[in-house]
């Protein structure tokens, strides 16, 4: 009797999957479960805990219930009716009107069972729905293309009624309610669409520019700022005021650039917290607002660019247990995510781990995260001075700015703790003298420093639309190639340009490094004031490749093109 009631409750496409023998019961009902927890479909759920393929579930589906089974890819989108679309309806119930034949509608279904979203189309068209299945990823797909396009996006902030995002910050009632303008429905919808544009298109900072006759706004994409929007000039205020209600800024004062940060809380296990920096100029607050997502740390070390023996010396210098390990580089460059990714894989139960940071950008559960504020006397060096009453093992510097901070960093590596830190310079031997003009000195930073990494992020090619490209050999020797590399064994590509990469040809960064050990001749040459020249000589002797030859190896293995090579590592 118990099997009937588990069955009974069970919904139409999971009976039938229990009833075939195709999966239990109770797992059928606990994968139910779960989709109703996460606010998605039974076939989203089936499918992201990989049980069954998307094909498999379509077939299946088709089969069970009599339904025609379509593949969407054949369909031809240029014939596509839009009068039977409703972005939102589509989006919450995955499904899809495809073709009117007289009074029939045809819409394609991932779930033939889910009568009640069949039912909500022929109430709305007024017309027989005919359903056919669809694999759920592609259906996925084509809703999301549609829904761009038909520009419920970023210019119809007025019918975004059921966007389900909560903005979080600790927002005062009082601060709220001071200034009601703000609170101006509109307005805030048009922010959070404007933010999960951003998150979709994978962008790493928004830029709001406010100017004499125009607003714009902006996105930076892979490296490369492209604007978006142009909203009316009227309402700039406002969004300077939301923004700065939500990430706990003063709102009255508009004299002083300011920092705050928020979180965007997109499901219940989906956050992304933002950094807002807010400075004034001539015709209003330029708003700038940097996307922190931790996924990039969770991706694991071999995501990040490293080639193999890179990577290992890097690993190996983690594993030490004392000594100061520094990540060198411009502003973007990726430092910050080298960093947290190695403390991701350092961080372990018996590991004790503080950073001091300005401000925490990710936040790492087990890592005891603290931020800088000067204004209240927590420096650096004061952040580090407490660490080593902490009992720490590692510890993480965000930036070393001067000599207090280096001075306590280096006593700290020389005292049995691993150091972690940033410092902006161009490359992994200039880092040496930097350090000696801070006022360092040398037999502290032969003592100390173990390892020193510089990088850069430079745009991959698209894979789907990548091409070989015809290099003369006197373009690639003055790249930097050598004889022995023109061998005719791989092929240059360049850019393309398709609908995955918005035509530029390029699609996501990866990192270009130069990894740099500190042997114990470079701890000689440093002991004798070798200059950041003479140091570069002995590296390369030693067989480390600067930017330029890590470079290289991305156009050989067909992920950069030359082009974003030299612009990357200009030499």
């Amino acid at each position: 009797m118990a099997t009937h009631a588990a069955t009974r409750n069970l919904s139409g496409l999971a009976r039938a999957l229990a009833q075939h023998g195709l999966m239990p019961e109770s797992e059928a009902e606990s994968l139910q479960n779960q989709a109703q927890a996460a606010n998605i479909t039974f076939v989203e759920q089936v499918l992201t805990s990989k049980r069954f393929t998307p094909n498999q579930v379509a077939v299946f589906g088709s089969r069970a219930f009599g339904v025609p089974l379509f593949d969407l890819s054949s369909y031809d989108f240029d014939q596509f009716q839009k009068e039977f679309f409703d972005a939102k309806m589509s989006q919450s119930r995955r499904v899809l009107p495809l073709a009117k034949r007289g009074n029939r509608l045809f819409v394609a279904v991932s779930d033939p069972a889910n009568m009640q979203a069949l039912e909500e189309v022929r109430f709305k068209t007024n017309l027989v729905v005919e359903p056919v299945v669809v694999e759920d990823d592609k259906l996925g797909q084509a809703i999301h293309k549609l829904v761009e396009a038909s520009g419920a996006t970023l210019k119809d902030a007025e019918n975004l009624d059921d966007l389900e995002v909560d903005m979080q910050e600790g927002i005062s009632v009082a601060q709220a309610e001071a200034d009601a303008e703000i609170e101006d429905a509109p307005v805030v919808k048009y922010i959070q669409k404007i933010l999960i544009d951003a998150i979709s298109a994978g962008a790493s900072d928004i830029h709001f520019e406010p100017y004499e006759k125009y607003f714009r706004i902006r996105y930076r994409i892979d490296g490369i700022l492209s604007e978006i929007a142009q909203p009316p000039l009227a309402i700039k205020d406002k969004v300077a005021s939301r923004i700065k209600v939500i990430s706990r800024l003063d709102i009255a004062e508009k004299r002083v650039p300011q920092d705050g940060r928020m979180k965007l809380v997109l499901s219940k296990t989906k956050s992304i917290d933002f950094r807002v920096s807010t400075l004034p100029t001539l015709y209003g607050e330029k708003i700038v607002m940097r996307i922190l997502d931790s996924s990039g740390v969770k991706l694991g070390i071999e995501a990040l660019g490293y080639e193999p023996d890179q990577q290992q010396i890097l690993l190996n210098a983690i594993s030490r247990p004392y000594g100061m390990i520094l990540v060198t580089g411009p502003t973007g460059s990726g430092k910050t995510v080298s960093l947290y990714t190695c403390i991701n894989i350092l961080n372990q139960p018996g590991i004790n781990i503080s950073t001091a940071e300005d401000p925490a950008e990710i936040q790492l559960p087990g890592v005891n995260q603290v931020n800088v504020n000067e204004k209240a006397g927590l420096t650096f060096a004061s952040a580090l001075r407490a660490f080593l009453r902490q009992d720490p093992d590692i510890v993480m510097v965000g930036e070393v700015r001067d000599l207090e901070t280096a001075d306590i960093a280096i006593k700290a590596a020389q005292t049995g703790h691993l150091v972690l830190s940033t410092l902006h310079t161009n490359d992994a031997p200039t880092t040496l003298t930097r350090l000696q003009n801070m006022g360092v000195a040398p037999f502290n930073i032969a003592s100390s420093v173990i390892l020193i990494t510089a990088q850069r992020l430079g745009r991959k090619l698209c894979v789907h639309c990548k091409r070989p490209e015809d290099i003369p050999p006197e373009a690639l020797l003055r790249a930097g190639f050598t004889e022995e590399d023109l061998d005719g064994s791989w092929q240059a590509y360049g850019p393309g340009g398709c609908d995955h990469c918005g035509g530029s040809g390029y699609k996501g960064r990866i990192g270009i490094y130069e990894v740099m050990p500190i042997s114990d001749d470079m701890r000689l040459l440093i002991m004798r004031n070798g200059n950041a020249l003479e140091i570069a000589e002995l590296a390369q002797r030693e067989g480390v490749r600067n930017l330029r030859q890590s470079a290289l190896l991305k156009v050989k293995a067909g992920l950069m093109s030359l082009e974003e090579v030299e612009a990357v590592t200009n030499e």
